[in-house]
């Protein structure tokens, strides 16, 4: 059997930085991960990114510098996961190289319309300087082409997901926990589904960082010493978004500093971390009130991303979830801080052999399509 060797870059919403993988794929696209490993954003580049969330003066430029500033760290991912596998460039058939969003735009989807209105996605990376860096062909810009069709663009995972964490005979959920927080939904005949929750890290990172000046919560340990408050629980629950039926995505678009201090604002002066402890709920039951709502055949919940390693988080999806088994993706062989390069690597496979990688079942969109731009080397 010949094999493919692929390269998965994820920075994601929670904007720590860098995860890289290198992995082996086989011709029918069965993926085993051979390398990870991660590089951190220094403060003041974490700083810059969290500004071009919103609009400021002169950020064209600042945008582009960012991007400029991606691709280095990218190529430095790269290089390190070559130097462990012992591989060369030419080795590696490409990166899928997913970019920083900083924006994420897409107009609601209204399966009324045969022409729905297209909104809009940013994810800033330099794929040109990227391919210049490391001499290996770039895919990026993977979700443009859904939101031209009149999808969400978001998410993207859930068809890697059925492939790695599907179980053939039964309802499995698979729930990422990054910045954000997304569901797949995985059907036992090969149905998916699969949306944005809601808030994941985001929001108890930008609180721990705040008051502790620690990046996140490690265990979720100063959550768990605090005690939630129900009526800041109630308010950030009532968010019109949560209550809508997929397919929908978000990101810091909506849930940001400024969401938060407006419901801080009706119930002011609560202990730091009991505010924590509360974000941490919101989070939990969010995720939870999706699985009840869209997949109650469920038995298992599988949680990936920097959530899964939040063990107070961990906790409260379980109590969340009676009869539901919630367990880190680990146990299915693949670590959580893995699976979303990994699932850049696949959808870079699918990519550069022009097949559809997109779910319409997921984001709405008119149809199938294959997803992302090519940079050669």
């Amino acid at each position: 059997m010949s094999f493919h060797y692929f390269i998965g870059l994820m920075s994601g919403t929670s904007l720590d930085g860098v995860d890289g993988v290198l992995a082996r794929l086989t011709p029918q696209g069965a993926i085993q991960v051979q390398a990870h490993t991660f590089t951190g954003f220094a403060a003041d580049f974490r700083s810059q990114l969290l500004d071009l969330n919103q609009s400021g003066p002169d950020e064209l430029h600042r945008a582009a510098l960012a991007g400029n500033q991606i691709a280095r760290h990218y190529a430095q991912v790269v290089q390190t996961l070559l130097t462990q596998t012992g591989l060369a460039a030419a080795d590696i058939e490409a990166i899928g190289a997913h970019g920083q969003t900083v924006r994420h735009r897409p107009l609601e989807f209204d399966g009324r319309a045969t022409q729905p209105a297209v909104g809009y996605t940013l994810q800033l990376i330099n794929p040109s300087l990227l391919a210049e860096l490391t001499g290996i062909d770039v895919v990026a810009d993977f979700r443009s082409r859904d939101l031209a069709a009149g999808g969400q663009g978001a998410p993207l995972v859930p068809a890697f997901h059925q492939g790695v964490f599907g179980l053939g005979d039964a309802c499995a959920a698979v729930l990422n926990v990054g910045g954000i927080s997304n569901l797949s939904v995985l059907q036992p005949d090969g149905g998916v589904l699969g949306w944005d929750c809601g808030p994941g890290n985001a929001l108890m990172d930008f609180w721990c960082l705040t008051h502790t000046g620690l990046a996140f919560d490690r265990d979720g340990a100063w959550a768990a010493s605090g005690a939630v408050h129900e009526g800041l629980l109630a308010s950030l629950m009532a968010e019109s978004y949560l209550h809508k039926a997929p397919p929908k995505s978000t990101g810091r678009d909506l849930f940001n500093p400024d969401w938060l201090a407006q419901h801080l604002a009706l119930h002011p002066h609560l202990p730091h971390a009991d505010v924590q402890a509360t974000l941490t709920e919101f989070t939990a039951q969010a995720c939870a009130n999706d699985v009840k709502s869209f997949a109650p055949e469920a038995r298992s919940l599988i949680v990936c991303g920097g959530g899964a390693l939040n063990g107070h988080l961990m906790h409260r999806l379980n109590q969340q979830l009676p009869g539901v088994q919630v367990r880190s993706s680990e146990v299915r062989g693949l670590p959580p801080l893995q699976v979303e390069a990994a699932a850049f690597a696949w959808l870079a496979f699918k990519t550069m052999r022009r097949e559809t990688a997109s779910l319409p079942s997921v984001t709405g969109a008119r149809g199938a399509r294959v997803l992302g731009a090519i940079y050669p080397r």
